[in-house]
């Protein structure tokens, strides 16, 4: 009887010490550590040398985003040890699920992780890859790979939380997009509105004064420069011509200033003249609107003579008739050397009557 006791608990310590060895073989040492020849090396997925293609990939990395999808990032699990079902070690933690994932990106949107830094090397994530940890907290994921190649262990860097599980997400390549987005939107506004603005300053002119002086001040100067780059003529010749031109002006203008001397009437020129201003019926002085005193015509009304008292009336060789103090203030006051009648803008010579 006790022999058959001895030999139940033999053998259970048997299954347990190969169970332990197992656990301890497939967990604790390297998983890829050759026992057949301890002298080689480990072949892990970190030190095996990459591809050509994966290396190209590797480099172009941060210059192209990667796929929209998230995926977890961790491998698979291995099964379950003999020592593990056997209860003698604890079980790893089950892997997130998807709803469980959901509400961890959620109270990572919530305090705003993506768009703060990583808080590895404190620089924006831009297009950079990013990973999502299950205790919310967001790095780049080659930061993260160097702080676990670092540390020798996994444990956040920031909650120490141990261990964790992995996700690959891109919020900040979204949001860094959007501001680019917004950025060129708001470049491009601003340009449409500066040329429109240019286009207005330069149709619509101003109500201030003094803006309105430039705006004609550089209106002029650019017809200028137009008709200056359009003239396809000698400067000097061009001058030259306007000298003749201006030369000849001088001299018609000198003509008809010679022939508006008249000769001046005869005393029987000047007697047909007061002949056509007695028919015509002038009575009032063009320049002052009184009577005036013409030889041989009765006056008008009994303020007449009160009128006429020290003013003489001229006649001029154009038959037009003037008080005489009328005709001299307008003499001084015209700016012209050889004045003109009022009326008819003619030259003459005056008669005293």
């Amino acid at each position: 009887m006790a022999t058959r006791k001895d030999s139940k608990l033999s053998s259970r310590l048997v299954i347990t010490s190969v169970a332990l060895q197992d656990h301890i073989t497939k967990n604790l040492l390297e998983p890829d550590f050759l026992l057949s020849n301890p002298l080689l090396t480990f072949k892990s997925k970190g030190h095996t040398i990459p591809h050509a293609r994966e290396r190209r990939n590797r480099r172009d990395a941060p210059q192209r985003l990667e796929e929209a999808r998230e995926y977890v990032l961790d491998p698979t699990p291995p099964p379950l040890t003999l020592a593990q079902r056997m209860g003698l070690v604890a079980s790893p933690p089950e892997r997130l699920s998807e709803d469980e994932w959901t509400l961890v990106k959620a109270r990572s949107v919530q305090q705003r992780e993506s768009e703060q830094p990583c808080a590895i090397c404190r620089e924006p994530f831009c297009l950079q890859p990013q990973v999502l940890l299950s205790c919310s907290h967001v790095f780049h994921r080659a930061c993260l790979q160097a702080f676990e190649r670092f540390s020798g262990r996994k444990r956040c860097p920031m909650c120490r939380r141990e261990p964790y599980e992995t996700r690959v997400i891109h919020d900040a390549a979204r949001l860094f997009q959007n501001q680019c987005a917004a950025r060129i939107q708001a470049f491009w506004r601003g340009y449409v509105t500066r040329k429109w603005y240019g286009n207005i300053r330069r149709t619509v002119c101003p109500k201030d004064k003094h803006l309105r002086r430039k705006f004609f001040e550089a209106k002029l100067q650019e017809l200028s420069d137009s008709f200056v780059r359009r003239c396809h003529i000698d400067v000097e010749a061009f001058l030259s011509d306007i000298d003749l031109s201006l030369s000849s002006s001088r001299r018609v203008f000198r003509q008809l200033e010679s022939k508006k001397h008249v000769p001046e009437p005869q005393e029987d020129d000047w007697e047909r003249i007061q002949s056509q201003v007695t028919q015509r019926g002038a009575s009032d002085c063009p320049i002052c609107l009184m009577a005036l005193r013409i030889p041989g015509a009765a006056p008008r009304s009994s303020g007449f003579k009160l009128h006429q008292r020290g003013r003489r009336s001229v006649l001029l060789s154009c038959s037009h008739l003037f008080h005489q103090v009328c005709l001299d203030a307008f003499e001084a006051f015209t700016a012209d050397r050889i004045p003109a009648c009022p009326l008819c803008r003619s030259t003459y010579h005056k008669k005293l009557i």
